[in-house]
């Protein structure tokens, strides 16, 4: 029997790649997409053509409620949430929407139509914050530090009290940074792979950045992805840490990505003390031991590779007019 699967945020990073991977395991998918949402439905490329996009406002409990009583999906993927955690400052209301309004009302429909869909969040690393101890595990504490965090903790929370009172099969992956080619230029990673890709066609001199000696704990989206995937195939729902467990430093991801395409990043990165941030202090890194007793998971594109993967991709773009080159030779980093 087919198998259909939704997901939202279908039009973002993990949405593309874990499309691609449902519809190889042979799954109908099919993306709720708010209609003001309609025009990043490009993203998706080819992809566009093998998946089925329903129209609705996730705003909307009737209307999500008629979604799934009409689509009757085995599985339910939410993903949908700002992309980028900084905006969440700029609109919190509308972050706790999106996130904790979308994960309450999808679960409230499950119940209603009476349903035994098996349900995913997507948590995030965010929620641990301000951490005591590192690295971070299922039982760490959490303590939020930005609106979006905020409103992942609440989803979470909601997700967890659905599965206890109701019985819902529903869980969380609870995920750290995970890259790719797919990232906005305003993550740190891709704008970094840019910059390498510029630099080494000639359209850019210099890459400016802040604290060369912040951490984190960096993977690939495609890997993550399965992990999200693997958590609705097992027995019974639980919360799930996933990360690489390896910090990597600012100044390893700029020389990584410099010496994919034969640079020296000390000739060409300035540090601009104007991009320093505050909150640089935390050190936020998975224990996934979990994830690889109970799933089997374990990431498979190293850190190397991943950059690699990046620079490669956007030297191809900015060859192929894909992206617009360098603006006055400088690319800036926050």
């Amino acid at each position: 029997m087919l198998k259909t699967a939704l997901v939202t945020g279908i039009t973002g990073q993990d949405g593309y790649y874990l499309s691609h991977l449902l519809l190889n395991q042979g799954y109908r998918v099919v993306g709720l997409v708010s209609p003001h949402r309609q025009p990043n439905l490009a993203k998706l490329g080819n992809l566009a053509t093998k998946v089925e996009i329903y129209t609705v406002d996730l705003r909307d409990p009737t209307a999500l409620l008629n979604a799934v009583e009409q689509l009757r999906p085995q599985e339910i993927y939410n993903l949908a949430a700002p992309s980028f955690v900084p905006d969440s400052w700029k609109d919190p209301l509308g972050t706790l929407d999106l996130i904790t309004g979308t994960a309450t009302r999808l679960l409230d429909a499950v119940r209603q139509v009476g349903l035994s869909t098996r349900f995913y969040q997507a948590s995030s690393s965010e929620m641990f914050g301000d951490v005591l101890s590192s690295p971070q595990d299922e039982e760490t504490t959490f303590r939020p530090k930005n609106p979006y965090a905020a409103a992942k903790l609440h989803a979470h929370w909601t997700m967890v009290h659905h599965r206890q009172r109701y019985g819902l099969f529903a869980c969380s992956g609870i995920l750290y940074n995970h890259e790719s080619p797919l990232r906005p230029p305003q993550f740190v990673t891709r704008k970094v792979s840019l910059a390498a890709a510029s630099i080494k066609l000639g359209l850019a001199q210099t890459l400016e950045m802040g604290n060369l000696d912040a951490k984190r704990d960096w993977g690939f989206a495609g890997d993550y992805v399965k992990a999200m995937w693997l958590m609705l195939q097992v027995q019974e729902p639980e919360e799930y840490v996933i990360g690489t467990g390896k910090l990597r430093s600012v100044k390893e991801l700029v020389s990584i990505a410099f010496e994919s395409v034969g640079l020296n990043w000390e000739n060409h990165v300035v540090i601009n003390t104007d991009l320093l941030r505050q909150d640089e202090h935390f050190q936020l890194v998975a224990n996934p031991e979990k994830a690889k007793k109970n799933l089997g998971w374990e990431p498979e594109v190293s850190f190397e590779g991943l950059l690699e993967k990046m620079v490669q991709t956007d030297v191809a773009r900015l060859q192929d007019g894909a992206i617009a080159q360098a603006a006055e030779g400088k690319l800036l980093v926050e």
